[in-house]
């Protein structure tokens, strides 16, 4: 409520007194009309005070009426709005602000009607703000130029629809907006991913006789390398040069970017070379785009070669971001060594390490299972005075996690908040992983009582991680508890979720309850996807039912969902399971026709039914077809090869396919190993392989003896022997029986160490327990220059007559031994003169 006017507060000419002089009685007695006009003319007279002085009451009609009146008076305008403001009891509405904006924008104010609309976009007004500043311009008939300013407003503000609305308005009015909210909106556009839209724009813009500047050329340039067509890109480019504009640097940079993010190298360097031709000056970002996309190609020696050429320029320094683009392709790679190694050189340039490039290396190491690598980083960055953020530690807890030390990753949590930081839905997501995917179930659900006790948002991966790790601990009453809750909260039209149960109950082989939930998704309006479908289709297959998932692949295709490769290696798998062998040929025929090619799995899947089906010669026909189609075999292949030989009784073709694997690099080696490094004594955690072994031998459908071979063998090759022993112990628990492939294994490991005593008495002990050592075994034993005793009391079928010539030959013998030379040649060409002499 206005206090009461007091004349003797103002000092008035007589004139001015009889003009507006009232007494407090009259005052009283105001007409709305009156009132309205006494407010305007005080403020028009900048009397602010007397208006104080009134008894009134502010309502939006009074405030409406007033600001049509003060209109042409912006300063007064202000004034007034600024007094309602002030009211207890009363805040001017949208329509309000929306007449102060176009009185101030008529007035040239720009700042200041800048400074409202800015203000407006912050707050619930916002929703209403254009449909009021359209009904104001349509009363009022004042400049539009409030309508280009918006759109800049709205584009600076990424409020890209709210943007696109008044953009469309202006051009259905005849308004052309101007080159700077042009560019704004196309800036956003591209900020908001939304490339396709942003070219749909320009087209607009042009159309209307918006003139492009260089500025906007290069947003253009972005948008179409964005998108991935650099192509369309680079003839843009001409276009422009053709009509009169000077491309600049950021244009070509752009054109750059847009093959180094295809990894097109050689694209990139034919955008250089026009560079150059144009005489377009280069700088740090254009090596540093390059270096990015031989990175995305793995050729981290030419990336390495463009950081030289760089050090070379005279005009351009070397700074954090090209080392950091370097040192993320090497951590992408896995050569974590090369990224330590430039991570010390631009330590040496004189450069300081930043936050971005050690979170690159602690990503590195993670992802290589390497966890204490990374903990390393962490405590360097103390020494360099570089803050971890939340991203550093989720990363550290998600690698724990995710190699099952779940306890370190929890204890890391309590390191995070007593730096000061606090675990967000990400890190809780990560343990919650790590607890399912370790069994822990009753911990994780412990744990999801304390997200929600929290008061934190539960996202789709939360939700995904918890159902999935029910499903597949085979609870599904808890499992089906957590689906009620997760559609209670709002995600019941949320199609990975969805996927993720229907997933979960066909693993658990329950289809009949996987297809309720199937239609209750479409009955609910979420559509399913492809991934839907697939896990149908791969569950029936599973369960024999090839029919059923025929059935589902015509009805997906119906609703113009194309099948995939994957879904044709489900049901490749399926038709074997049902023993249909018979559509085989026509599913293969189906897959071409859809112009799909085989890749590995599918190669897998044709070996590994052959097999089950006991014809390897079809088998080993398809493995041919594989190497020779470009493909490289890998461990599930070989092992299912090597178990059938053994089905088969065919031991020593499976024991020499069993070295050739180690021989060829197919089994684990160190890296694999380290994974299961403890992070407190650094000693490999051998049960935990052991686990991880059955794991493997179960999703493979594998004999669990073969897997057990092929990580004894990675060990020995790794040069871990004594890990080799110990993870035999374990082994042997388990109820495993070695045998000859196992023996050769670690005979291989102690001979390459030189242990060759060692190696001797696992040989004996390999014939006490009634295995025959084979002529692998013997090459092994004498492959490290052995002396003459060793070589002689080796049994004669056991190796090679001119080997055990060419052995004593190269051995390191006196000369009274040189007879035993002799006998040995003799009985050479006694027992079998037809071999070659050397």
């Amino acid at each position: 409520m206005i206090h009461r006017f007091h004349p003797h507060r103002l000092l008035l000419s007589s004139n001015h007194l009889r003009h507006i002089h009232w007494s407090p009685k009259q005052e009283t007695k105001l007409t709305r009309p009156e009132l309205v006009d006494r407010i305007t003319r005080l403020l028009i007279l900048n009397r602010y005070n007397a208006v104080n002085d009134l008894t009134f009451t502010f309502t939006d009609k009074l405030l409406n009426a007033l600001l049509s009146n003060l209109r042409l008076n912006p300063s007064a305008c202000l004034h007034l709005l600024q007094l309602a403001s002030k009211q207890p009891n009363f805040r001017p509405n949208v329509n309000s602000y929306c007449r102060i904006i176009h009185i101030l924008s008529n007035a040239r104010l720009y700042d200041q009607t800048r400074s409202y609309l800015y203000q407006l976009c912050n707050t619930n007004i916002n929703s209403l703000l254009f449909d009021e500043l359209v009904v104001v311009y349509n009363k009022f008939r004042f400049s539009p130029t409030v309508f280009d300013m918006l759109l800049k407003v709205y584009a600076k503000k990424m409020l890209t629809n709210n943007a696109l609305r008044v953009f469309d308005y202006m051009i259905l009015q005849g308004r052309r907006p101007s080159l700077q909210s042009c560019n704004s909106l196309l800036s956003c556009l591209v900020r908001s991913k939304e490339c396709y839209e942003a070219s749909l724009v320009y087209e607009q813009m042009v159309s209307i006789g918006v003139v492009p500047d260089v500025y906007m050329c290069s947003i253009m340039v972005n948008v179409y390398s964005k998108d991935g067509k650099v192509e369309r890109g680079m003839e843009f480019v001409k276009e422009m040069e053709r009509l009169g504009f000077e491309m600049n640097t950021v244009v070509y940079n752009s054109l750059i970017d847009g093959y180094a993010s295809l990894g097109d190298v050689d694209g990139a360097n034919n955008v250089l070379r026009l560079m150059n031709e144009k005489g377009i000056q280069k700088n740090v970002v254009t090596y540093t785009l390059l270096i990015k996309g031989y990175a995305k190609k793995s050729r981290m020696d030419e990336a390495e070669n463009v950081l030289r050429m760089l050090s070379n320029e005279e005009n351009l320094a070397v700074d954090e971001y090209v080392y950091g683009a370097l040192i993320d392709g090497y951590c992408q790679v896995g050569k974590m060594d090369d990224a330590i190694r430039f991570r010390d050189e631009m330590i040496q340039m004189g450069l300081k390490v930043n936050l971005f490039v050690c979170n690159l290396l602690i990503n590195g190491y993670c992802k290589l299972g390497l966890i204490s690598n990374a903990k390393r980083v962490l405590s360097d960055m103390r020494n360099w005075k570089i803050k971890p953020d939340l991203f550093s530690y989720n990363i550290i807890v998600d690698g724990y996690c995710r190699e099952g030390f779940v306890d370190e990753a929890f204890k890391l949590c309590d390191e995070m908040l007593s730096q000061g930081i606090e675990q967000n839905i990400i890190t809780y997501n990560c343990l919650l992983k790590g607890l399912c995917r370790s069994g822990a179930l009753s911990d994780a659900l412990k744990l999801w009582g304390i997200i929600l006790k929290r008061g934190m948002a539960p996202n789709e991966y939360t939700l995904c991680t918890l159902l999935d790790g029910l499903l597949k601990s085979g609870d599904f009453e808890k499992a089906l508890t957590l689906w009620k809750d997760i559609q209670a909260r709002g995600f019941a039209q949320n199609t990975t979720i969805f996927n993720t149960m229907i997933n979960g109950l066909c693993k658990m082989g329950k289809m009949s309850e996987a297809e309720v939930n199937f239609n209750r998704m479409k009955e609910l309006g979420c559509l399913p996807d492809e991934v839907t479908y697939r896990t149908l289709i791969d569950g029936y297959c599973k369960v024999g039912n090839i029919e059923e998932a025929f059935k589902v692949q015509n009805f997906m295709e119906k609703q113009s969902i194309f099948p995939s490769i994957e879904l044709y290696n489900s049901l490749i798998n399926g038709v074997f399971k049902s023993t249909k062998i018979s559509k085989l040929t026509n599913l293969l025929a189906e897959m071409h026709n859809h112009g799909l090619s085989p890749n590995i799995v599918t190669y897998g899947a044709l070996i590994a039914g052959w097999c089950n089906q006991g014809m390897l010669d079809r088998a080993f026909s398809i493995y041919f077809e594989m190497i020779k189609k470009g493909f490289a075999p890998n461990l599930v292949i070989c092992s299912k090869i090597v178990s059938s030989l053994y089905q088969q009784g065919k031991i020593d073709e499976a024991n020499i396919l069993l070295q050739k694997m180690a021989d060829y690099g197919l089994v684990p080696d160190h890296r694999y190993f380290d994974k299961f490094l403890n992070p407190c004594d650094r000693f490999l955690d051998v049960k935990k392989i052991a686990d991880s072994l059955d794991e493997s031998a179960s999703n493979f459908s594998l004999p669990n003896n073969i897997i057990y071979n092929i990580a004894i063998a990675g060990l020995c090759k790794s040069g871990k022997f004594n890990d080799a022993r110990r993870m035999l112990s374990t082994l042997l628990l388990k109820g495993f029986v070695p045998d000859n492939y196992t023996y050769c294994a670690l005979i291989h490991g102690c001979s390459a160490a030189g242990n060759i005593n060692e190696a001797f008495e696992i040989r004996d002990e390999m014939i006490r327990k009634g295995l025959v050592p084979n002529i692998t075994i013997y090459n092994m034993q004498t492959s490290t220059r052995p002396d003459m005793k060793t070589i002689l009391h080796l049994p004669s079928i056991a190796i090679k007559w001119n080997t055990r010539i060419s052995w004593i030959g190269c051995a390191q013998i006196s000369r009274d031994k040189v007879g035993e030379c002799y006998k040995l040649l003799e009985e050479l060409l006694t027992n079998n003169g037809s071999h070659n002499k050397r």
